[in-house]
């Protein structure tokens, strides 16, 4: 059963050991995340040059639900928009909040301006650092 959708922050602190890792470990194996917030995950060691077989020994072994973002997911995080432009949020955060949203579970983050946001895109929001 999922209890949570992991944005690309969250997942990434997990990986590079950072502060809040240990809350997204705890309940990993419960957890989803979007096709978008994984392409996110592959762009970041991308950026620092891994290779695509480096990418995917480092990611694959996670024990996390890979979500595909199909059209349903499309329409809630496109309506998402006048919700969370205030605070600045990007694509891939209003991904991760479309899929908490139809999935009725809280989405994990660093970003603490989803706080900010919280009431009106009606998801639970949990800051793990």
């Amino acid at each position: 059963m999922i209890v949570a959708v992991m944005d690309a922050s969250a997942l990434l602190a997990l990986l590079l050991g950072e502060p809040g890792g240990d809350k997204v470990s705890a309940i990993l194996d419960r957890s989803a995340v979007s096709t978008i917030n994984w392409s996110e995950i592959v762009a970041y060691y991308a950026r620092d040059g891994a290779s695509e077989r480096e990418v995917h020994q480092l990611i694959d072994p996670l024990p996390v639900e890979r979500v595909p973002f199909g059209e349903p997911l499309s329409y809630i995080a496109g309506l998402l928009i006048p919700a969370t432009r205030a605070a600045g949020l990007s694509f891939g955060d209003r991904a991760c909040l479309a899929l908490a949203r139809q999935l009725g579970v809280k989405a994990m983050t660093t970003d603490r301006s989803w706080s900010r946001i919280a009431r009106a895109v009606g998801v639970e929001i949990e800051l793990i650092r």
